[in-house]
């Protein structure tokens, strides 16, 4: 899917849930939202990593799918082992979409939210075809947001209200 299929999906699963629209278009309403919207780039680490402190939550082979065991292709999801908040896939598999636009971290902001426009949107954690050390929490890259690849998915957030 690319950014855009992903945002519109979020919208519709608001929809289903009698939630408002995080997104106008492609325009972030903003984190505020109470609907479904895709994780900041500082929420899906978070998320990814679980509590803990390494590169990874366990070890790579027993948690993702990755270029030395995934037969080049995607799985399902929940095959590996979860995190430890029971979140299956934040690494490996297929990189996920995330809300912001590529940014350089050239200072030690806490949470940054991303610029609010650009070239590119980032997404997150690597994927199938990845060797070992791209498939960690802190791995990122970017496309522009119109990029559709079978290696790049997306997991709607939503903000607690």
């Amino acid at each position: 899917v690319n950014w855009s299929d992903a945002v519109a999906y979020c919208n519709k699963l608001s929809d289903r849930e009698n939630l408002p629209h995080c997104y106008k278009g492609d325009q972030f309403v903003g984190l505020g939202c109470r609907g479904y919207r895709l994780p900041t780039e500082a929420e899906w680490e978070y998320a990814a990593r679980a509590g803990t402190t390494g590169a990874r939550y366990g070890d790579l082979d027993a948690l993702a799918w990755h270029k030395g065991n995934a037969g080049s292709t995607t799985h399902p999801v929940g095959q590996k082992q979860s995190n430890p908040w029971g979140l299956y896939d934040m690494l490996g598999n297929v990189w996920e979409w995330t809300n912001d636009w590529k940014r350089d971290y050239t200072d030690a902001t806490s949470d940054p939210l991303g610029p609010d426009s650009g070239r590119y949107r980032a997404y997150r954690g690597g994927g199938w075809f990845n060797l070992s050390d791209s498939v960690r929490a802190a791995r990122r890259s970017h496309f522009e947001p119109s990029s559709r690849y079978d290696f790049i998915g997306f997991r709607p957030a939503r903000t607690v209200p």
